[in-house]
């Protein structure tokens, strides 16, 4: 109707009133009636169903998409002219229907009126139609429901009515009335019909016909129309394309909601009342809804309180947090606990809460959305009804590119036509029976007088008959799975197809990433794709380059990385894995923490998990006495006691696998740490144990007590390494004449004694030295790796030869890498390699493989350590 508004102001039509045939209904009934609109009848029905009875619909009236089906069949029934009441007892079906029509009537606003009322109405004023009205033309419509004909047949007795049917089909009912019916020829557009691998191809192929007919100068925007039967299929495609076509697209149906930030903040929202609160949700919602009321007391950047791997999918798991911060932790030095409790509290409600929640997070057109989707369905469902919501995208129809439903073409034309979809069962759609009054209650012909595979063939026709320029017949090859489609029984005798292939160079590209990736030439010339195409050429190539980690002599970063103070992890992975120790200390690379809550826990936070309960358990046993003179029953209730403590912290601070998961998960750990407490006490009579011991400048992670000063240097001697880190357990016997060094592996024990382990195994050696530079050269020091699991102690011998060789590999690495050989090594790609996702795919059985005979002859010495036992 715009665009008809349009043309009647350019042709100076004055006067002239553009309006449905239900506004016009409506204006000559007078007074303050009005039609129910689509909203409204919604939000009504939201509100009388819970308390209408509707006898055989009972058990279903509550569910999600109850309010949309009893929406569709009212207005289906009030458009065919059925009353319900009246034909409520051939069916107890149309009973409850009934029921539920007069609940509705009775909450609608006062003047508000079914359309056969307004039919009513308007017919008893019909000698005002005159006044009121004046000629009337009807122009568009292929069909008129049935409960506006007597209407429109009575107001031509009164008034000159003229349905101007253009070169469409005219409806039988018209016949023998007072209506003048005006036909013109239909047009003979030039038809071309082609097929497209699959839908989203369909979609480009249009907007590269669009960007054709904008490129040759002779047509206008709102001159081009791209529609289908059904926009669901393609609207994702269209929505995605246009954006990166630069092309005013235009959604005639509406876009969806949740493709706008408001619907993007509704849909956060709805998110945590439908599953729960979890701290990814949480920063979603207030990256989105910074503004809402609940979220404006806290300081710009509150975020940052928030522990970063922690799931906190519990109510319990943030009042902890909550509990735990003082003003001094949030960003503006004032204590927010109290007011992001009460958002949590709020949030923790669920879904049952949707209108109080609602208010106190969204505004403006935000809240309208939520609002609108609470009338549309259950709030135990508002996900689904906001996804299926859509507004207007804000372009205007008469001067833009028009994507539509083949339903609005046919009523409002355009020169330049692209029909899509045209699939058997697509074009036309087979017939549905409603979902609430089935065919034997009342025949769908009768409830639905143009049932939808004739409105599509109808629709069909009449674009046929009313494009005057070019139509492009387009259908589907395959669908999104792979599967063959058909051809539309519409496409018989329209000519021959047209083959279009999915890796054709377009004439006219839709965008520069459409024409940069079909012509490849031209691509080619991006620096962009000259690297990239250098880097996959390098991959596959037998030697080392540039893009396996090999960079110039004395790089800066290097330099700067094997300054830094190291730890056992850092050295094994500068002696395994030269390229990840570059990306990991050089680069600051890591792996994505999704946050989410995990199935099991992985073995490296299983052993987190087993250290941090020896921490806490050792020192409560410590505390009560020692180590040595601890009984069992004492270290199995201390480790008890230290489980729970360390459960606590974990479920607030890092994601935990489902409850009966997560509750064997801490057995094991407490059996782990009792084995591992009460291994070799006999020997420990008057001993000082301690954990988790700092080494070398690293912090202590608890109030504990140390042996030594922590911020002691160590220093590697003859490999030019200072170390650091923390020892599992630390015994200190004989009056500190000697010290058992542990360290806790809780996994499978080796199947042989081991010594390096092709280097995986450097913290005996390296913290029985440090223990040693610590407390003294006459202090007599045990390294070793204990087993707990498996009750097996694998003492190191003779440590200083270790250590003298660790050293000698050390510096033949350092070496290699000032050289410039940040290469592959053996755990490059390897099944615990978090940064595997920066490499080629499938890289351990590929690239790797390819790589690593070459990195081992060019890393020398320092590779003999992968074969070190």
């Amino acid at each position: 109707m715009r665009c008809e508004r349009l043309h009647a102001a350019r042709d100076r039509h004055h006067g002239t009133q553009i309006m449905s045939f239900e506004q016009a209904a409506v204006r000559l009934a007078g007074g303050f009636i009005k039609p129910i609109d689509d909203e409204t009848l919604r939000s009504t029905l939201q509100s009388v169903l819970p308390n209408t009875p509707l006898g055989e619909l009972e058990n279903i009236k509550s569910l999600p998409g109850m309010v949309n089906a009893a929406a569709d069949t009212l207005h289906k029934v009030w458009r065919a002219g059925i009353d319900l009441s009246a034909r409520a007892g051939d069916h107890p079906r149309l009973e409850a229907l009934a029921h539920l029509e007069a609940a509705v009537l009775a909450e609608l606003p006062a003047g508000m009126l079914r359309p056969m009322d307004i039919v009513a109405c308007a017919r008893s004023r019909i000698h005002h139609s005159q006044k009121v009205l004046g000629a009337l033309t009807v122009e568009g419509l292929t069909e008129l429901s049935p409960c506006w004909r007597p209407l429109l047949i009575e107001l031509a007795t009164e008034i000159p009515v003229t349905w101007s049917a253009g070169p469409r089909r005219i409806p039988a009912w018209l016949v023998g009335s007072a209506i003048k019916v005006v036909e013109v020829p239909a047009q003979h557009p030039e038809v071309r019909v082609a097929s497209a691998a699959s839908g989203l191809h369909e979609a480009i192929e249009a907007l590269r016909w669009v960007r054709s007919l904008l490129a040759s100068g002779d047509v206008a925007p709102h001159e081009i129309a791209i529609a289908a039967a059904s926009t669901a299929e393609y609207d994702d495609h269209f929505l995605a394309l246009r954006s990166d076509a630069n092309i005013d697209l235009h959604f005639v149906h509406g876009v969806p909601t949740v493709t706008t930030r408001d619907g993007q903040a509704a849909a956060a929202l709805a998110d945590i009342l439908v599953r729960g609160l979890s701290q990814t949700r949480i920063r979603r919602l207030a990256a989105l809804c910074s503004d809402g009321a609940a979220f404006s007391a806290l300081p710009e950047g509150w975020l940052r309180v928030l522990p970063t791997d922690a799931p906190m999918a519990t109510s319990a798991a943030w009042n902890r947090l909550l509990s735990g911060l003082a003003a001094e932790d949030w960003p503006d030095g004032s204590d927010h606990s109290p007011a992001l409790k009460f958002a949590i509290e709020l949030l923790a409600k669920g879904a049952d809460a949707a209108d109080e929640i609602g208010p106190a997070f969204l505004s403006g057109r935000a809240l309208a959305i939520w609002r609108k989707a609470l009338m549309a369905g259950p709030a135990a469902s508002i996900d689904t009804s906001l996804e299926n919501l859509k507004q207007d995208d804000g372009l205007d129809s008469c001067v833009s590119v028009a994507w539509m439903p083949a339903s609005a073409l046919a009523a409002s034309p355009r020169r330049f036509v692209r029909l899509i979809g045209l699939n058997s069962s697509r074009w036309p759609r087979g017939i549905s029976e409603d979902r609430l009054i089935p065919d034997h209650i009342i025949p769908t012909h009768v409830l639905d007088p143009l049932p939808i595979n004739q409105a599509d063939r109808r629709d069909f026709e009449t674009i046929m008959a009313t494009t005057s320029g070019q139509l492009v017949l387009s259908r589907a090859r395959r669908d999104s799975d792979g599967r063959l489609l058909g051809r539309s029984p519409l496409l018989a005798g329209l000519g021959t197809e047209m083959y279009l292939r999915r890796n054709a160079v377009p004439l006219h590209a839709f965008s520069e990433t459409d024409r940069l990736m079909a012509r490849t030439q031209e691509f080619g010339t991006n620096p962009q794709a000259v690297s990239a195409l250098a880097c996959w050429r390098d991959w596959k190539r037998e030697e080392i380059t540039a893009h396996d980690g090999k960079v110039r002599p004395d790089h800066p970063l290097i330099q700067a990385v094997l300054g830094r103070t190291q730890s056992a992890s850092s050295l094994r992975r500068l002696l395994r894995n030269p390229l990840g120790f570059v990306w990991v200390y050089g680069l600051h690379w890591s792996a994505p923490n999704a946050g989410a809550e995990p199935l099991v826990l992985d073995p490296l936070e299983m052993g987190d998990l087993v250290h941090m309960v020896l921490d806490f358990a050792l020192q409560s046993i410590e505390a009560a006495g020692g180590l040595g003179g601890a009984t069992a029953q004492v270290i199995d209730e201390l480790v008890y006691n230290a489980a729970a403590r360390v459960a606590a912290d974990w479920e607030s601070e890092r994601p935990v696998p489902p409850a009966i998961i997560w509750t064997r998960t801490l057995s094991d750990a407490r059996v782990t740490a009792s084995n591992a407490l009460s291994y070799g006490n006999q020997e420990l009579a008057g001993a000082q144990s301690y954990a988790e011991v700092p080494f070398g400048g690293s912090t202590p992670k608890s109030d504990g007590a140390i042996p030594w000063d922590p911020s002691r240097r160590v220093e590697i001697p003859g490999a030019g390494f200072a170390i650091k880190g923390y020892i599992d357990r630390l015994d200190i016997l004989d009056d500190g004449k000697r010290a058992i060094v542990r360290d806790y592996k809780t996994g499978r024990a080796p199947r042989s004694a081991i010594r390096l382990n092709g280097g995986k195994e450097l913290q005996r050696c390296l913290y029985g030295f440090a223990v040693k530079s610590l407390l003294g050269e006459d202090v007599s020091i045990t390294a070793s790796l204990l087993y707990p699991r498996e009750n097996l102690d694998l003492q190191l011998d003779d440590p200083d030869a270790v250590l003298s060789e660790v050293a000698g590999y050390l510096v033949a690495a350092r070496s290699n890498l000032q050289s410039g050989l940040a290469i592959p090594g053996p755990d490059t790609g390897d099944d615990y390699d978090d940064l595997a996702f920066a490499l080629p795919a499938n890289a351990g059985p590929t690239y790797c493989k390819r790589k690593r005979p070459i990195a081992a002859a060019m890393l020398g010495d320092a590779a003999q350590v992968w074969e070190a036992e």
